[in-house]
């Protein structure tokens, strides 16, 4: 009777003997560029040519549907149900990715083209996300050929649009709550933690970005004439940030805070270590709230970031005193904040410093609800045990991930418990030139989802239904 053990091994086999290589390299031959109209064709085609027929051999049902947005892409559902009794699993992928930069890639590398050196595999996707669901596919097939079935429902769903703000998804999530119903979402998308460290996490921080505006009066007046008798609003902007946060960054507003940091979450980031590794940044070791470790200050906190300001035109300085000043801010913040406080908490807050004149203008786009699944939960516990006993180590366990994900779609909408299970790492350059993979990660990836898979598929391992 075939084992886990053997399901593993042979998940090790199928990226050795190129396989899975191969598959990646045909879907990243799809130029699916969500951000440009070029592009529409082949996200079109990714789902039609490549995604439903792979589908279709492992037993699958696929359905290419309509996207509630107009003129968004279409969605792809496919479902292979084996037995109502069993549980059912829901896997998220996107198979659209940045645009892909063709003339700014390093001598030798092209983003439609896969080029291997050493540990890397270079693409545009392979990374974000193509490589991602590859991985989590090329599981479920090992499962299935080496134990005859999976032991379990699986329905998949991948889109199109990810890379351009997920539109529509949300509302497909509500309009086919049925067909989409699950016991877990198990999902593959994000960078570990670092890349020789298997990575879990349950949800995201959310995202919210605002405009804050000082507009005193039309156009500019010269400064020697002007200047010392007429209002500068950069000035009064720079005072009014700097009441919001302080000189390192902590948040001064206590209603952009998070209201407690549960027990699960300090004990699950106990051991985690924030690493940029060789091709991140040196972290700055006195800023944001301090008092925390730095690794709840990502995970376990808010941030107030201003993204971008301007006063004048800062590349073609004149002497005038500018009638305008603008930031673009934005926060980071953890479920155990309510987002719908922050903008009027900013409002009052600023009243009260002086700054009246201050307009705060929510961004038309930049929103992400946050959402965690307690590492304490059942299914956290169960996926957690399950790679560790596939690689012999404890994974990173992450609450959340610091970025932002379509996570609620699956957490809030669906009401599912949700597990995801990252193949990438931080220094992929997924949304730049020379978007890489490292083969290392991909291939015991390949072995962790097949593990995840087969135990949900096992009677009697732990799993919660």
């Amino acid at each position: 009777m075939a084992s886990r053990d053997d399901a593993i091994a042979a998940a090790g086999r199928h990226y050795d003997d190129g396989d899975f290589v191969a598959d990646l390299t045909r879907r990243v031959g799809f130029a699916t560029e969500s951000q440009e109209a070029r592009g529409r064709p082949h996200l079109d085609r990714y789902l039609a040519d490549e995604i439903a027929p792979c589908l279709a051999e492992l037993g699958f049902d696929s359905q290419i549907l309509p996207n509630p947005q107009p003129e968004a892409p279409p969605l792809l559902v496919a479902e292979r149900h084996e037995d109502a009794a069993l549980p059912t699993v829901l896997i998220y992928g996107h198979g659209d990715v940045v645009r892909g930069q063709e003339t700014e890639w390093r001598d030798g590398l092209a983003p439609w083209t896969i080029t291997q050196s050493g540990d890397r595999l270079y693409g545009r996707g392979v990374a974000d996300n193509k490589g991602q669901h590859s991985v989590n596919i090329a599981a479920l097939s090992t499962v299935l050929a080496t134990r005859g079935r999976l032991g379990f429902n699986a329905k998949i769903l991948l889109e199109m649009a990810e890379e351009v703000g997920s539109p529509g998804l949300r509302i497909f999530c509500e309009r086919e709550k049925t067909r989409l119903a699950a016991d877990l979402l198990l999902a593959s998308d994000g960078p570990r933690l670092r890349p020789e460290r298997p990575t879990v996490f349950m949800g995201a921080r959310g995202s919210l970005n605002f405009d804050l505006t000082v507009a005193l009066r039309e156009g500019g007046h010269h400064s020697g004439n002007w200047g010392g008798l007429l209002a500068n609003p950069a000035i009064i902007l720079a005072h009014a940030l700097a009441s919001l946060t302080g000189p390192t960054g902590a948040i001064r507003v206590p209603a952009l805070k998070p209201s407690r940091i549960p027990n699960s979450v300090r004990t699950a980031l106990a051991d985690i270590e924030v690493d940029g590794g060789a091709d991140g940044p040196v972290i700055d070791p006195g800023w944001g709230e301090p008092g925390l470790r730095w690794a709840t200050r990502v995970f376990g906190w808010n941030a107030f970031e201003i993204l971008a300001m301007t006063a004048g035109n800062p590349k073609q300085p004149v002497n005038a005193i500018p009638p305008t000043a603008s930031a673009h801010c934005q926060i980071r913040f953890t479920v155990d904040t309510d987002p719908a406080d922050f903008m009027p908490a900013i409002r009052r807050h600023l009243d009260e410093q002086g700054f009246p004149m201050v307009t705060v203008t929510p961004a038309e786009r930049g929103h992400f609800p946050a959402t965690r699944l307690d590492p304490d939960h059942p299914w956290a516990r169960w996926a957690i045990a399950s790679v560790e006993r596939t690689t012999g180590a404890r994974p990173a366990v992450l609450p959340n991930l610091g970025g932002s994900l379509p996570n609620d779609c699956f957490a809030d909408v669906l009401g599912l418990p949700t597990v995801w299970v990252p193949h990438s790492y931080a220094g992929c350059s997924q949304h730049a030139p020379n978007e890489h993979g490292l083969s290392s990660i991909l291939r015991q990836g390949l072995q962790i989802m097949t593990g995840l898979f087969w135990d949900l598929g096992e009677v009697g391992a732990n799993r919660p239904v």
